[in-house]
């Protein structure tokens, strides 16, 4: 298994014969930001799964349903609050076809797609957060599933979302989890670790990789020396830039 870092919180993943995308969105997409990271072009016929989890555009890109024209088994699976008529696909010339390459998820469900078993969250922001199965590889994408807290939110909007999220994340205790993406924000100032700690504590993740975090990845160095158990230090996964390639043993 290949896991490539675009960016932000966009990972690609390749396992056997297929390739799994999650939340991509164009680089310049964010005011003042400039993303670099690109995917990858594959042949014609790759088995292509994009995920989008929620409608930020930090999250989801429209331009991602134009693949469709490149690549002939490609699928989407996108968040509900994701919207595309046919009407609005029109009005930015695409094939409202595309539609029929969708699968539209909402928080606390299963759905089948192809071979892959998909389960989702219900997200602390907004849309959903995905745990994938497929041929004995589990994988966790967080979307923007975290405990947010907020300073100015006041202590019952932030103790309400660390109830939800503790409460999700207790959904994924005895689930086997080989590669985890997690929400490791600099924007939450000194509670930037809280909810990594407690997915990293509360969850049998394998391999975590920090995410959602903006082009600064000091954190992960500052984070993993707080941590007095180096086995579980060796879990979480140093990033360092953009379109970064981390490969994993034979046994995924």
């Amino acid at each position: 298994m290949q896991v490539v870092f675009i960016h932000h919180s966009c990972f690609l993943v390749e396992i056997d014969d297929k390739v799994l995308i999650f939340d991509y969105f164009d680089g310049d997409n964010i005011d003042g930001m400039h993303f670099t990271g690109r995917l990858p072009d594959y042949e014609p016929a790759t088995k292509i799964y994009m995920f989008a989890s929620h409608c930020h555009k930090d999250h989801y890109d429209m331009d991602i349903l134009r693949l469709a024209e490149r690549y002939e088994n490609i699928h989407y699976i996108l968040s509900k609050d994701i919207r595309i008529s046919p009407n609005f696909l029109k009005k930015h010339g695409i094939d409202p076809a595309v539609r029929d390459r969708v699968t539209f998820v909402s928080p606390e469900n299963e759905y089948h797609v192809d071979d892959l078993d998909i389960m989702t969250l219900r997200s602390t922001d907004a849309g959903v957060a995905f745990y994938i199965s497929s041929h004995g590889v589990s994988l966790f994408h967080a979307g923007d599933l975290n405990d947010w807290e907020w300073e100015g939110a006041g202590d019952l909007v932030n103790g309400i979302t660390r109830r939800n999220f503790r409460h999700e994340i207790k959904r994924l205790a005895d689930k086997p989890i080989n590669v985890a993406f997690f929400p490791m924000d600099p924007k939450l100032g000194e509670y930037q670790f809280r909810g990594f700690d407690y997915f990293l504590h509360n969850t049998g993740a394998e391999y975590v990789f920090p995410m959602h975090m903006w082009q600064d990845y000091s954190g992960i160095a500052e984070y993993k020396k707080r941590l007095s158990n180096k086995e579980m230090a060796d879990r979480v996964i140093d990033i360092e830039r953009e379109n970064q390639t981390f490969a994993f043993g034979e046994n995924y």
